[in-house]
């Protein structure tokens, strides 16, 4: 029966949903989110985010992105580096993907700012062959090594693929929306030779950040942000719906993943997970956990998801004419700019 699994899985994966992984904290992982987010940072910014979803079904999905952008102040630019790896299935199927980012800004009325942001990016997909069992293994022992004449062993390989994104965003120092498109080229990223296309998918999010102590005489600083993130890739698509509290140092959120209006349909979930977010911010140091309650008919056999985002900023002195410029484009988080 496990044989069974692993395969409905990589058939599963390759040829059913195509779909991207997705990050629980999405504002931790902001140019995987949108790449008009690329350079709203004030200096250097460096964010590491990991995902374990669901650990106890064939060994879920592990997910890894890392990225770099900077603030081309001058330029009113951003420059950006993603990578991102994620590994599926007992099967060992890896996703590996590096993307060049280029954010470009507008000020208006020295109160607004509209951004866009493009991604170019080249990918690689594999899986191990060695963990593969094909029919006509499964009439011997298990434990036997006994070599497959499946003709579909012959046509597995290594896919490789370019992928080109793009997004906009419009914030000023309390709310912000955006708008992203991901995949425009549609890329083929089938193992087997055959048409495994990438379905575009469209992202819409947005949020507000309310000072709580704006008129008290306080050291530390208290922000509650409600924000949202909508996703519709395929036949596909999710909301998630939340809010971030943040009393200095720590950091709190709670979230929820679904749409409930809508009843439950074939390659969807309405109802999929409740999210609790905590950790602390510092100066040039943040990093949050989360853990996601799955509320679906996965329920506790799916192990939750495990969730770890580390955000560190390195702060450059500037000349006074460009710190003063700075002050027109805040980052728009639920965090303070500094």
């Amino acid at each position: 029966m496990r044989y069974l699994l692993i395969l409905f899985l990589v058939c599963f994966f390759q040829e059913t949903f195509c779909q991207d992984p997705e990050f629980s904290q999405y504002y931790a992982a902001p140019l995987y989110l949108n790449p008009a987010f690329t350079g709203t940072s004030s200096d250097h910014r460096f964010i590491a985010n990991y995902r374990n979803q669901w650990p106890n079904i064939a060994r879920g999905y592990v997910t890894t992105a890392l990225s770099y952008d900077y603030n081309l102040s001058q330029a009113n630019s951003g420059i950006g580096f993603l990578v991102t790896m994620d590994q599926a299935g007992t099967a060992g199927m890896k996703s590996s993907q590096f993307n060049f980012l280029y954010s470009y800004r507008v000020v208006v009325d020295n109160k607004w700012v509209i951004a866009s942001g493009l991604s170019f990016g080249y990918a690689f997909r594999t899986i191990d062959f060695n963990r593969l069992v094909f029919g006509d293994q499964l009439q011997f022992d298990s434990k036997a090594q006994v070599p497959s004449d499946d003709p579909a062993l012959y046509n597995l390989g290594m896919s490789s693929y370019f992928d080109f994104n793009s997004g906009i965003l419009a914030y000023n120092k309390t709310f912000w929306l955006g708008f992203a498109a991901s995949h425009l080229n549609k890329p083929n990223r089938s193992l087997l030779n055959q048409e495994a296309t990438l379905p575009i998918k469209t992202t819409i999010h947005g949020g507000i950040r309310i000072p709580l102590n704006r008129s008290l005489k306080t050291v530390r600083e208290a922000v509650l942000a409600p924000s949202f993130v909508y996703k519709r890739q395929g036949n596909f698509d999710q909301l998630d719906i939340g809010a971030h509290f943040l009393y200095e140092p720590i950091v709190v959120g709670l979230w929820y993943r679904g749409i409930p209006i809508q009843q439950e349909v074939a390659d969807n979930l309405s109802h999929d997970a409740v999210v609790v977010i905590l950790g602390f911010q510092l100066p040039h140091l943040e990093v949050l956990y989360s853990y996601d309650f799955t509320v679906s008919k996965l329920g506790s056999i799916s192990g939750g998801s495990h969730e770890i985002a580390l955000k560190y900023k390195l702060v450059i002195d500037r000349p006074s004419r460009v710190k003063r410029k700075e002050k027109l484009i805040p980052c728009p988080t639920f965090t303070h700019n500094r």
